[in-house]
């Protein structure tokens, strides 16, 4: 069976709800690295991260984080179990630079990120 690793733009009621119900929707909105270099994730993660930040506007205080769920799921298929995120990274901040890298966080850790 083959994976992929999908780098899916979200902020923070998005990862909230991914948490609560214990799925991550929308695979087909993420973006796949072009292959498996340290470089294409990195482009992949960039590209999810700006995609993030369009997801931003009208939240309130507290929300305005960008985030990017890595997913590794069957290729092809809308959703997946949050069994299979392998990382989160976001903002620890609200309204951060774009042009800052975002955090990296372990599915552990996710609980103290959305207390941020």
């Amino acid at each position: 069976m083959t994976t992929t690793r999908f780098y899916l733009p979200l902020n923070v009621p998005g990862l909230a709800e991914a948490v609560s119900t214990g799925t991550v929707v929308g695979l087909a909105e993420g973006f796949v690295a072009d292959d498996t270099s340290k470089e294409a994730e990195y482009a992949a993660l960039v590209a999810a991260a700006d995609a993030s930040a369009g997801l931003l506007a009208g939240l309130p205080d507290g929300a305005r984080r960008r985030v990017v769920v890595v997913v590794e799921a069957e290729d092809h298929v809308g959703h997946a179990p949050w069994s299979q995120v392998v990382a989160v990274h976001a903002d620890t901040a609200d309204d951060t630079d774009t042009d800052e890298d975002l955090g990296w966080f372990a599915t552990q850790e996710v609980d103290d990120l959305l207390a941020l």
